[in-house]
């Protein structure tokens, strides 16, 4: 997978959630290539999202063989 994942289908979906809300409707409908699209975007982004957590995992286990030293010296105050 590579490039920007096609987020319109959730964005769609959303709008028609919110004016469905707005005009009080009990339910909204989707014809079903909105439906298969809504799918294979959620699918798109559940999967690249575990694709990213998983490389952060390996990336995090593996370790950037950096240390980190904090110092506190006090500082001071001034006044402005």
């Amino acid at each position: 997978m590579s490039g920007p994942i096609n987020t319109i289908p959730i964005q769609q979906f959303i709008q028609q959630v919110r004016a469905a809300e707005l005009s009080q409707q009990k339910e909204i409908k989707l014809d079903m290539k909105s439906a298969k699209m809504l799918s294979f975007c959620l699918a798109e982004l559940s999967s690249k999202m575990l694709q990213d957590y998983d490389e952060l995992i390996k990336k995090l286990e593996s370790g950037t063989g950096q240390t980190i030293t904090v110092t506190m010296d006090g500082g001071s105050l001034s006044k402005f």
